[in-house]
């Protein structure tokens, strides 16, 4: 049996080089056409990465309504690699309506490129292109970068009062948008706040932002911060503006006033004092720790396996299964879990792994289970090693009936269960990751989104993958990219835990590209949990320390 997974394993290819440094990346566009005459485009640019000739998603901007030359506030942050050819895409996207997903929206054009012609140029513009062809004028921008050490961040919170009114019929809609001055005078958008609507005395919501996109790590950098009344098709009216620096925000008392001035105003206008005040209420800097931090503090990673055996994958004994074992090529069930597998086993320092089953009739009364122990040991379901779980997988197949339905709720909260334990004890420093691999729709949606909803709020992430040539577009609500899950009686996920990929979308590439693609969002995943909680990564010498001592 280990030459199956000494296979699966060979063909993986999993050589990353070390990170050289990371990249901030700021996309602008240009001249983007209208869809028609009486509306105004809703822009929003997806990000992608080429790996063995397949695009995956890496992130997405915000959507700016009515806008014809967006500047977009969200900062795709990259890694680096000098010696590696990392082909980038932009995709610009005219979302058609109030829901933020791509499904319905007009494809604009795109520009592709490699990372390395970006931080070489440091700005690079080109023409969007579609079909081939030129987009008319529209033209896209992207400024790299290089992202400094300082990971901290600071919550800020502003309101104003007594703002200018320009609307006739209605009080202003009042936004503040935040520019970091750059050493060339060129002026770099750090953050947008939401349009409060028909109101002179505003109360934006806090916000939190890095100090390396704030002021480039330098506390005494210009900001320059100016107020707008939003306007349905665009041309939003200038309120007025005002300078500071994050120095003099940071030593600042709350409730800090700027007088929000209007230049024009200033010069027209005899007795003009202001066009209102903008108030600091909140600057708290909060201070980051990265994934090393909290996995070189001892933090361990608890990677679980979930294997769909429903009959809809086809009889183990036909070569056309799903399952089938043939002697030296391993199936996509195999190829997936080594792949995932082989990366998560490094955060783990016992190397056993709990490893279960869902959707078949199992030995010895043949009743349907949806969480069984792969290795039929309830009482120890943990395999050793990768290997150990790639043996009681082709173990266990000649010993059930594969049947119905998928319902993947119950393995999930099984692991919640393990994870809200962790959560209560002590040390809290284990992560829990659960890896599903299934080849088809799921049927208890319902029961799916509550399990992911409550899981949002433990040490937990989701990884799931979709085997075979099923339609899968259902289960991309799970991922949360297409808008914010929710459970059915509306709660929302507090984080988003799921990854799904389809196992085909890397069916010609190397299956590291698969694990690459479905573990890239588990490193912010684990340092959002544990800094929303609070909870800081133990120093190396007090890890050392509680190992040295343990009995």
């Amino acid at each position: 049996m280990s030459n199956i997974y000494e296979s699966a394993a060979t063909t993986l290819g999993l050589f990353s080089s070390p990170c050289l440094t990371k990249v901030e990346l700021r996309v602008a566009c240009k001249g983007i056409s209208d869809r028609d005459a009486l509306s105004k485009p809703d822009p929003c640019v997806v990000l992608k990465m080429q790996s063995h000739g397949q695009w995956f998603e890496v992130d997405r901007t915000e959507v700016i309504r009515s806008s014809i030359s967006p500047v977009f506030s969200k900062v795709f942050t990259v890694d680096y690699y000098f010696e590696e050819v990392q082909r980038l895409r932009f995709e610009l996207h005219d979302i058609s309506s109030s829901h933020n997903g791509l499904k319905e929206a007009d494809f604009q054009g795109a520009m592709e490129c490699t990372l390395g012609q970006i931080v070489s140029q440091r700005k690079l513009s080109k023409a969007l292109l579609k079909q081939g062809n030129t987009a008319g004028k529209s033209s896209i921008t992207v400024t790299a970068e290089e992202l400094s050490g300082n990971d901290d961040y600071v919550e800020l919170a502003f309101s104003a009062k007594k703002l200018d009114d320009k609307d006739f019929f209605s009080k202003s809609d009042p936004f503040l948008e935040i520019f970091r001055v750059n050493d060339d005078g060129t002026g770099s958008l750090v953050h947008r706040t939401e349009t409060i609507m028909n109101n002179l005395n505003p109360v934006w919501k806090s916000f939190k932002v890095s100090l390396n996109t704030l002021c480039s790590g330098d506390h005494e950098r210009e900001l320059k911060c100016t107020v707008w009344d939003w306007d349905s098709n665009g041309k939003h009216d200038f309120i007025g503006e005002y300078q500071t620096t994050f120095k003099e925000m940071k030593t600042a008392m709350d409730g800090k006033q700027w007088e929000c001035i209007n230049p024009k105003y200033q010069v027209k206008k005899k007795n003009y004092r202001n066009s209102g005040v903008v108030i600091l209420n909140q600057c708290k800097v909060i201070k980051m720790h990265s994934f090393l931090d909290y996995i070189m503090g001892g933090c361990q990673i608890q990677f679980t396996v979930a294997i769909d055996f429903t009959a809809s994958n086809g009889d183990p004994r036909n070569s056309c299964s799903l399952h089938y074992i043939h002697p030296y090529q391993p199936n996509e069930y195999l190829k997936a879990l080594v792949a995932v597998g082989e990366i998560c086993q490094d955060y783990d320092s016992d190397k056993m792994f709990p490893a279960f089953g869902f959707g078949a009739q199992i030995p010895p009364d043949f009743k349907v289970s949806h969480d069984f122990a792969v290795n039929f040991d309830e009482d120890n379901p943990e395999c050793a090693g990768i290997q150990g779980v790639v043996e009681a997988y082709q173990n266990c197949l000649p010993k059930i009936q594969l049947y119905g339905p998928t319902n993947i709720a119950p393995i999930i909260q099984k692991v919640a269960n393990s994870a809200s334990e962790e959560m209560h004890t002590k040390e809290a420093m284990e992560y829990f990751i659960l890896l599903i691999l299934t080849d088809g729709v799921i049927t208890d949606m319902a029961d799916t989104r509550e399990a992911i909803v409550h899981a949002s709020h433990l040490p937990m992430s989701v990884i799931i993958v979709g085997i075979g040539s099923a339609d899968f577009s259902d289960m991309q609500m799970l991922d949360g990219d297409d808008g914010i899950l929710r459970s059915p009686k509306g709660e929302p996920v507090l984080r988003d835990i799921v990854q799904f990929v389809p196992f085909r979308n890397f069916k010609h590439g190397s299956p590291a590209a698969l694990a690459k693609s479905v573990l890239a969002e588990v490193p912010n995943q684990v340092v959002d949990y544990y800094n929303s909680k609070g909870i800081k990564p133990k120093c190396m010498s007090d890890f050392e320390s509680s190992r040295a001592f343990s009995p």
